[in-house]
């Protein structure tokens, strides 16, 4: 996968997960994220059935869904990820995604 969009370290099926499972995003050691998926606005068979009538789904298929409060413009002040910037995304029960950011070269 892309750098844009790190996917990991695991996939999983919503009954392989804890129905009040913590996810959390640290920005170097700072939590800048912290809910559990009871809080989503929509559960994954809801996202599944709905995009269904619009699309057809197939085996694999991945539905990225937005994240939660507390990156980028939507902090006062705005919090941008900076080259050299190492980013931790944790879900229970499923483990952590380490990321290390890059600064993107000029095209």
């Amino acid at each position: 996968m892309g750098g844009h969009h790190p996917l990991g370290p695991y996939l999983v099926t919503p009954d392989e997960l804890a129905p009040d499972a913590e996810i959390s995003c640290t920005i170097d050691d700072e939590v800048v994220q912290k809910s559990n998926i009871g809080d989503l606005l929509f559960d994954a068979a809801d996202l599944v059935s709905y995009i269904s009538t619009i699309l057809t789904l197939n085996p694999g298929d991945l539905i990225a869904t937005g994240t939660t409060g507390g990156v980028g413009h939507a902090r006062k002040p705005p919090r941008y990820l900076q080259g050299g910037e190492t980013v931790v995304t944790r879900i229970d029960g499923i483990g952590e995604l380490v990321t290390p950011v890059r600064r993107s070269e000029p095209s």
